[in-house]
């Protein structure tokens, strides 16, 4: 997006609200309809321009396409969440890597020296967390803006998750989301959200 653009920006019409934010649902069922390796690439490609803390852009992503990869998976997720799992064309692992410092000087180019601002590796970790929690919101709307389904889950175990994927690194898992054409019956009813009022105040 050029700065011209950007001095031009318009409102997003109601069907492209509909689709990121007042329709869009957590998908619960995938059908057998495969992503092209070109729409996950399209997927990152989106989602990699929204914010993160000094654009350090933590989020690393494993995307299960095969039977032999998701098998690995399945044993790890919990019980309530395998059956989507494997049903789900595209499973994507989202990571946050606390080693993120190392591409600052690439990513934010402008201070070198801000490979150093980050401290040690438990401070790192806890910038790498929310950062990528971040970059995991943009990757949902960029599902959702691409046509597809989104189903992210917390229901799996972690240290088995990054033993089995990330074994000599320093990525933690964050969330695994399933992607996909939504399958029959794929949506619960919509949970309450809270009104402005309970949720907001203006100084």
């Amino acid at each position: 997006m050029t700065s011209a653009t950007l001095d031009h920006l318009t409102r997003l019409d109601e069907q492209a609200l509909d689709t990121l934010f007042r329709e869009g649902r957590t998908a619960n069922s995938f059908s057998d309809e495969p992503v092209p390796a070109a729409t996950l690439e399209e997927i990152y490609e989106i989602a990699k321009f929204g914010p993160t803390a000094a654009n350090s852009q933590p989020l690393r992503i494993v995307f299960l396409t095969t039977d032999e990869s998701k098998q690995r998976l399945l044993p790890l997720m919990s019980e309530g969440n395998r059956g989507k799992t494997a049903m789900a064309p595209v499973v994507a692992i989202l990571a946050a890597d606390a080693d993120f410092n190392e591409r600052m000087p690439e990513l934010f180019p402008h201070a070198p020296e801000s490979k150093d601002w980050f401290g040690d590796l438990e401070s790192r970790r806890r910038v790498a967390e929310f950062n990528a929690g971040l970059q995991v919101g943009y990757l949902i709307m960029a599902v959702r803006a691409v046509g597809l389904a989104a189903g992210p889950m917390n229901g799996f175990d972690h240290d088995a998750v990054d033993a089995e994927f990330f074994a000599g690194t320093n990525l933690h898992s964050v969330v695994v989301m399933n992607i996909g054409k939504p399958g029959e019956s794929p949506w619960f009813d919509r949970l309450p959200r809270l009104a402005y009022e309970d949720a907001v105040t203006v100084l």
